[in-house]
């Protein structure tokens, strides 16, 4: 294991642990937007390029989520592609709780978030398997048995087991999944937002229209998962790893420069290829000035025989393997 990975192992294991999970994470199992081709036909039937775009993209989430909860029988390519990205999200998910469990809770809580704008339910699949070998608390921010409903105020727990003899408690490793843009798998009902185990028609999500920040801060529930967002930046000792997120989502980018604030906080930015580098830090806002020490842009030139970082390669990091 070179410096770099030995710096940002440690920091995940003597930190708080966050991460910020992108769309380049789930690729290429589901397209970019920027990937995304429409006919002309599809074009007239939304009313402009970009909604023809929205709809597709938001259709092909809703199709791969709905392969990850039941798996066709007959493979196919496109049916390898996503059990290959699920693997790697499952094998992400194994690290975060063995790094959990080595981290002393008497200095920080053993405890980490994912914070995702990804609609899709690889993140919640990737846990569901994880779960039957680990042991770890997974906290979606719901409430309720056989009807679940969102709600904020549940993000803030910590698990504890106790003794039988009550002679010692001991602090379980526990994992928070927020997605301030949304799920397909959301249905609103009334004021309230139903989590269920099935893709909804008309999932309650944030469409990637160039006007996130306007929509997520008009929504509640939206509005209030930001907030935790930027409260867990703001704790002492903190550090969030980025990976698959390029900062388009200039509301979201504006609450990065302002926990920036924050020196104890270390964001590790990793870079699909060295030269995006330049475009993630011009999204952040810092064309003509330089970045804070406490950003940091981790780029696939930096370790050996990589010119491109895929998810795999932050769970190698994570695991001391690259």
């Amino acid at each position: 294991m070179d410096d770099l990975s030995e710096t940002l192992r440690n920091l995940a294991i003597t930190k708080r642990l966050n991460f910020l999970i992108g769309s380049g994470a789930s690729t290429p199992a589901i397209s970019l937007m920027s990937q995304v081709k429409v006919t002309e036909k599809e074009i007239r039937a939304a009313g402009t390029k970009k909604e023809a775009k929205n709809i597709k993209l938001i259709e092909k989430i809703k199709e791969v989520s709905g392969e990850l909860l039941h798996p066709q029988k007959n493979t196919t390519n496109k049916n390898k592609q996503i059990q290959l990205k699920l693997e790697e999200y499952k094998r992400l998910i194994k690290v975060i709780s063995e790094i959990l469990n080595q981290s002393n809770s008497r200095e920080i809580p053993r405890e980490a978030n994912i914070f995702t704008t990804n609609y899709d339910l690889f993140i919640e699949k990737a846990v569901d398997e994880v779960l039957a070998e680990t042991t770890l608390v997974f906290n979606d921010g719901a409430r309720g048995y056989f009807n679940r409903y969102l709600d904020s105020s549940n993000f803030n727990r910590t698990v504890s087991y106790e003794g039988l003899n009550n002679n010692y408690i001991d602090e379980l490793p526990s994992l928070t999944l927020i997605k301030p843009h949304g799920s397909v798998n959301w249905k609103r009902e009334g004021k309230e937002v139903q989590i269920l185990n099935s893709v909804i028609d008309e999932p309650m999500v944030v469409p990637p229209t160039g006007f996130e920040g306007r929509d997520t801060f008009l929504d509640d529930h939206f509005h209030d998962m930001l907030r935790v967002f930027q409260l867990e930046l703001d704790k002492p000792e903190s550090v969030l790893f980025v990976f698959g997120f390029s900062f388009q989502d200039d509301h979201i980018a504006r609450m990065l420069r302002r926990a920036l604030r924050n020196r104890s906080l270390i964001i590790a930015c990793f870079c699909w290829q060295d030269s995006d580098k330049i475009t993630y830090r011009n999204n952040l806002g810092y064309k003509k000035q330089e970045p804070p020490k406490n950003l940091k842009f981790i780029k696939p030139s930096q370790f050996k025989n990589k010119n491109k970082l895929e998810l795999k390669d932050l769970t190698d990091v994570l695991k001391g393997d690259l």
